[in-house]
């Protein structure tokens, strides 16, 4: 099985807003790393994607099994249904990993500490600093 480890953030909220993602094989070997400047939005829209580019890679590597590590309990607690989803733009991009997560066969959100996904907070402090961002 897959590990997908994805971060969100954005400096102010809304602010400028950067995403990153690694995919480790089932020996914990780094196969894809993503890391991109999204423009200005808030920390969970960038939370919700870096999910879904996450997840459209994993597909795309031909993967059907993936444990997806996140260091946002809310967005956590939404995918699995524990927490009911008000905002509009977050309700597009949900239904869109809800329409990604039918294509796996095997496929779990689990909440981690920040210490433990420090690899894609870097990601996504390294795609601000690229596009300028301070």
């Amino acid at each position: 099985m897959f590990k997908l480890f994805t971060d969100g953030g954005a400096r102010g909220n809304p602010g400028p807003a950067g995403i990153g993602a690694i995919i480790q094989d089932g020996e914990g070997n780094v196969i894809a790393e993503i890391s991109e400047y999204i423009g200005t939005t808030t920390n969970n829209y960038a939370e919700y994607t870096a999910l879904m580019k996450g997840l459209t890679r994993v597909l795309a590597l031909g993967c059907s099994e993936i444990a997806c590590f996140l260091d946002s309990e809310l967005v956590v607690k939404q995918l699995n249904g524990r927490y009911k989803l008000k905002n509009k733009a977050l309700a597009k991009l949900f239904i869109h990993i809800h329409n990604l997560r039918l294509k796996f066969k095997k496929i779990t959100f689990c909440f981690i500490p920040r210490e433990k996904n420090k690899h894609a907070d870097k990601l996504v402090n390294q795609a601000l600093d690229k596009a300028h961002i301070i």
